[in-house]
């Protein structure tokens, strides 16, 4: 992929502490993958709105179960792999306010 050089502004503590955390040339990398994410994000909430334009409301009880079954495949890979520590994380796909 091409690349091309843009000038941000960001807030200086913030970015000192990526730099710090990235290391050399870390940088940039760090927020193409941030702006990547966002995108994502904002693509997934995008196609939420569709779903529950289209079908209602994703319950309570909808995001539980699908909750539940995102940790039971966790674990099953988690066993299959042995990174058990990787099971026993939370799920942090919680809903974001779309």
């Amino acid at each position: 992929m091409a690349t091309k050089k843009y000038t941000v502004t960001l807030p200086e503590e913030l970015a000192e502490a990526i730099r710090a955390e990235v290391g050399p040339g870390g940088f940039s990398r760090y927020v193409t993958q941030a702006i990547e994410r966002q995108r994502e994000r904002e693509r997934l909430h995008e196609a939420v709105r569709w779903w529950e334009s289209e079908y209602g409301e994703i319950t309570e009880a909808e995001l539980a179960e699908v909750e539940a079954e995102h940790r039971d495949l966790e674990r099953q890979h988690a066993e299959r792999t042995g990174a058990h520590e990787a099971a026993e994380q939370p799920y942090e796909g919680k809903r974001d306010a779309a």
